[in-house]
């Protein structure tokens, strides 16, 4: 994705701390966490749906050309 190091890191902590103070640092965190998990199973759950649905084309699709064979 992008290449962080270090002193970029301790940057974006600097100004999230002087953005949103100290006190609303810990709820931030514990709300993008959250985000990002809910993202993360919503696009696990697309992939294992879109494959379901691949596979059952796919098995249509073999039906189909042993019935023409």
């Amino acid at each position: 994705m992008w290449n962080l190091g270090f002193p970029e890191l301790v940057v974006i902590f600097i100004v999230a701390m002087l953005v949103f103070g100290p006190r609303k640092l810990p709820d931030l965190g514990r709300s993008l966490g959250k985000g990002l998990a809910e993202f993360k199973k919503a696009s696990n759950e697309l992939k294992r749906t879109w494959e379901e649905e691949v596979r059952s084309e796919e098995e249509d699709l073999r039906k189909i050309q042993q019935d023409l064979d």
